[in-house]
C-alpha cells in the first residue's frame, strides 16, 4: 500500500530547502511533473513502476486503492512524498490552482507497464 515519507527539510532565514536524496526506495529514471490540471488524472497502476509524488506548490489528492485496502492521501506541503507501489491503482484530483505535482519514477516510460483497468 501506497506511504507517505517526509523529504528533508532545512530551513534558515534565505528560505526553505527540501532535499530528495537516500530517501526513496528505488533509484530515479523518470522524472515529470503534471500542472494546469483541469480534471481527474492517473487512473491506472503499473507492473514494474514505483512512483514518488510531491506536490511542489499547492495541493492535491491521491486516492490509492491496491486491491485490498483504499486511501485518499491529501499532498499539501512541498516535503510531503507518497511512495506509490507497482500495485497501487491510483486517481490525482482536486488540484489547488496553482498545484504542481512533481513524479519521480523508477522506470522509464513504457506503455506496456500501465494497467488502466481498477480492482473490482
Amino acid at each position: 500500500m501506497a506511504y507517505l515519507i517526509t523529504i528533508p527539510e532545512f530551513s534558515d532565514n534565505r528560505g526553505c530547502l527540501c532535499v530528495v536524496e537516500n530517501v526513496l526506495p528505488f533509484e530515479i529514471k523518470r522524472i515529470y511533473y503534471i500542472s494546469d490540471v483541469k480534471g481527474k488524472r492517473g487512473g491506472h497502476r503499473h507492473k514494474k513502476t514505483i512512483q514518488a509524488l510531491i506536490c511542489l506548490s499547492g495541493s492535491c489528492e491521491i486516492f490509492v486503492n491496491n486491491g485490498n485496502d483504499a486511501i485518499t492521501f491529501k499532498l499539501d506541503k512541498n516535503n510531503k512524498c507518497l511512495i506509490v507501489g507497482p500495485d497501487d491503482w491510483h486517481t490525482m484530483d482536486d488540484f489547488s490552482k496553482s498545484a504542481t505535482l512533481l513524479v519521480l519514477a523508477s522506470e522509464l516510460y513504457d506503455s506496456a507497464d500501465y494497467i488502466d483497468e481498477p480492482y473490482s
